[in-house]
């Protein structure tokens, strides 16, 4: 589901810095970094909080055409390890491009507000989930995973409370 989880966030974005004002960072890229070196991806020292709604619109045109995996792949990457504005229209066309979007359908479908629709749909079924973070894993309806955890947690999960009981 292409969920906004910072709605609030500016047009241009902010700085991560004011966003979350008092809070130490640098914990937070450690954690964000071990857990991405479990599963071989590699998170720069991100500046900007960017507002996200064109790139989630973006997704859900690349899900229209069957490209979502590699469009999301791609704008990951874009954002978490070039540390790119995913907020810019321009880095967003680039990334679809790359995705092998079309880039002129892609910059219209995500400025003409055809999925704004989709993503209301998915905050109010994301609050009903009670969504705080993302990732989101929800097992079996029953349990939740929320944010970048280490791979003991799943783990963890799926042999105490999955198990069969004899």
């Amino acid at each position: 589901m292409s969920y906004e989880l910072h709605p609030e966030t500016p047009l241009a974005g902010m700085l991560l810095s004011e966003r979350f004002k008092g809070y130490d960072l640098s914990s937070f890229y450690e954690q964000l970094r071990a857990r991405g070196q479990e599963v071989g991806v590699f998170f720069s020292n991100l500046k900007l909080l960017s507002n996200s709604r064109l790139a989630l619109m973006a997704s859900e045109f690349a899900r229209d055409q069957g490209m979502y995996d590699t469009f999301h792949e791609n704008m990951f990457h874009a954002y978490f390890t070039e540390g790119l504005d995913i907020g810019n229209p321009d880095v967003i066309v680039a990334v679809a491009g790359k995705s092998g979007l079309d880039e002129k359908e892609t910059r219209t479908a995500i400025l003409d507000g055809r999925y704004v629709y989709r993503l209301d749909e998915t905050r109010k079924e994301g609050q009903l989930l009670g969504l705080t973070g993302i990732p989101l894993f929800i097992i079996e309806d029953k349990f939740k995973i929320v944010g970048a955890q280490p791979i003991e947690v799943f783990h963890n999960l799926l042999n105490k409370e999955l198990k069969p009981r004899t």
